[in-house]
């Protein structure tokens, strides 16, 4: 018999390609999104998707009471920390206060798995050495704060309950399934690798690269960039794993690129000019964020898409063949 997961927010860029792996392994799948950011298109064949959001407590019951769950996996969430810093309040409400009412609904339906989709904005370091799990957690706005809520609140439902738990801190989640079914269509798009390939094809104006004065080789920031694939198997290796007591991973490549680094990739894979401008630096950027994944590592993850200009191949590939992404 097959086995039984619901994937919150699985129309969204993560979510939709973890959905894609378990149904390609066989499971029985259910996506919960609001569909607020998520895109219908992005459910791949072969998942059952329920509109529906996390603040609704009665669908959410009657969803969990259907039968038994293999686990849950839980992507859906606001995700960007600048507007979470203006708007505070809804972030705290939106992302931990309705993900520890979905982890409470866990609990009393007794579902015994649980797969959180965490940050590394838990984290306030700005240094050249590779992040570890233990460093100290210092969330420096809502956002971060809102993901660091939910991990305590598991740590309980793990230690009061039983439930078993997995807490995977993504660096920078890049590029599309390499077979081209799914990509990456956020809008507003803030992501560094879509921004810059839209330049190159023109459907943007010339790329702002936020300072060029940062103590690094190129002056521009470095961050850790982990193909989106990866971190799809990265959560069957975790659900796994769970067996052998609770789950916190860092996941990234361990290996930072520079912004001048991407757009010489995206000029390399495309063979077209990046235009871009250097403006005044954005207030909080680190010079310096990359991920140790040991412990990921050490469980036998190892990322198949490491290398930037393969990440970013297959980012071009989709925006290439979906200019308007799932509006296609």
């Amino acid at each position: 018999m097959a086995q039984r997961f619901l994937v919150t927010g699985g129309a969204g860029f993560v979510g939709s390609h973890l959905v894609a792996a378990l149904v390609d392994r066989g499971g029985d799948v259910t996506v919960l999104d609001n569909l607020r950011t998520g895109h219908r298109a992005a459910v791949p064949a072969g998942a059952t998707l329920v509109v529906a959001d996390l603040a609704d407590a009665g669908p959410i019951d009657s969803l969990l009471g259907d039968g038994a769950w293999d686990a849950v996996f839980h992507f859906a969430s606001l995700s960007q920390v600048g507007e979470s810093m203006r708007m505070p309040m809804r972030y705290l409400l939106d992302n931990a206060a309705n993900g520890i009412r979905l982890i409470d609904a866990c609990v009393r339906h007794g579902v015994g798995r649980f797969v959180l989709s965490s940050t590394a904005a838990l984290f306030n370091l700005d240094s050249a050495e590779p992040i570890p799990e233990d460093a100290p957690i210092d969330p420096q706005s809502a956002y971060g704060d809102s993901k660091w809520m939910l991990e305590r609140a598991l740590r309980w439902a793990g230690q009061v309950h039983g439930l078993r738990f997995a807490c995977l801190r993504y660096f920078n989640a890049a590029g599309s399934d390499p077979a081209g079914r799914l990509g990456e269509d956020h809008r507003p798009e803030s992501h560094l690798i879509p921004l810059v390939i839209d330049a190159a094809l023109g459907r943007r104006p010339a790329l702002d690269v936020y300072g060029d004065d940062y103590p690094t080789e190129d002056g521009t920031c470095i961050r850790d960039y982990v193909h989106v694939s990866d971190l799809a198997s990265a959560h069957l290796l975790a659900l796994e794993a769970l067996d052998r007591g609770a789950v916190i991973w860092n996941l990234g490549n361990g290996t930072g690129h520079s912004v001048r680094q991407v757009i010489a990739s995206v000029e390399h894979v495309s063979g077209l000019k990046v235009p871009y401008q250097v403006v005044a630096r954005r207030a909080g950027d680190a010079s310096v964020l990359v991920a140790s994944s040991t412990r990921a590592q050490q469980a036998g993850w190892q990322p198949a898409h490491g290398d930037l200009d393969d990440i970013v191949a297959t980012a071009f590939a989709w925006r290439k063949a979906h200019p308007n992404g799932y509006g296609d």
